[in-house]
């Protein structure tokens, strides 16, 4: 083994360590507010972990190349041709390729199956959205409530959303929970979470259904906040609300 494999080598290791610190120690994460967003967290912190040496050894090997192999001016024409190098081609092929069959197995087949044997947990509450250029309606269909001002959710609460939209393609999604479903008009699609900690948009912007969706001029603006409160402050915000379409309907 010649000098420069083992400065790449040491440059490679001292480069993946502080990766790996950076990972695991600094908060890289904004605020997980809901079970799944615990989950899809956990799967993206092994993707980094795994992915850190594999970033770390193209930047060791690429700038020690630079730094070290530089021209100095002299002399001006091109060195003899390296065609391959067939060790570090195997190497390499077998490194991404036993990378690339763990990560499908874990965390792909596995995190798919946890999200998915939550969602299939029973359902405490049924949330239906309608997406349209550039609004979100929410409606309660149990408690008869529909709003645009807000998304108001029980902490705890096991919470399905029925998805939809009215003209273009939207995209459902609330940072804070990590989950996602487009809004087909036409079509009901249904993605699920349960928040685990209160909070609201005030507090934290990562408290938001938000459209990811490019869907016209204002898609920027297709936000609507969302407020995670206690079960009592829940009925006693659907209690407002009924009192309110009351009001609204006796004049």
């Amino acid at each position: 083994m010649n000098r420069h494999t083992v400065s790449v080598a040491l440059l490679w290791l001292a480069l993946t360590a502080l990766g790996e610190l950076l990972v695991l120690r600094v908060g890289l994460f904004p605020v997980a507010a809901a079970d799944e967003a615990v989950m899809v967290d956990r799967a993206f912190r092994v993707l980094m972990v795994l992915g850190v040496p594999v970033f770390a050894f193209v930047v060791a090997t690429l700038g020690y190349s630079v730094l070290r192999f530089r021209s100095r001016g002299q002399p001006t024409e091109d060195g003899p041709p390296v065609h391959i190098h067939r060790p570090w081609v195997v190497f390499w092929f077998a490194w991404t390729t036993a990378l690339t069959l763990v990560v499908i197995i874990h965390p792909g087949f596995t995190g798919l199956r946890e999200i998915r044997s939550h969602a299939a947990r029973p359902v405490d509450l049924t949330v239906q959205v309608q997406g349209g250029r550039w609004f979100w309606m929410v409606t309660y269909p149990e408690q008869r409530v529909t709003t645009v001002k807000e998304l108001v959710l029980p902490v705890g609460r096991h919470v399905r959303f029925d998805v939809t939209a009215t003209d273009v393609l939207h995209s459902f999604w609330i940072p804070a929970f990590r989950m996602k479903i487009d809004a087909v008009p036409g079509m009901v699609t249904t993605v699920s979470a349960t928040p685990t900690q209160t909070g609201s948009f005030a507090e934290d912007a990562q408290f938001r259904l938000q459209c990811a969706e490019l869907c016209g001029l204002n898609h920027a603006d297709m936000t609507v906040p969302v407020r995670v409160v206690t079960e009592s402050e829940f009925q006693a915000w659907v209690a407002a609300q009924a009192r309110q379409t009351r009001t609204v309907g006796a004049r």
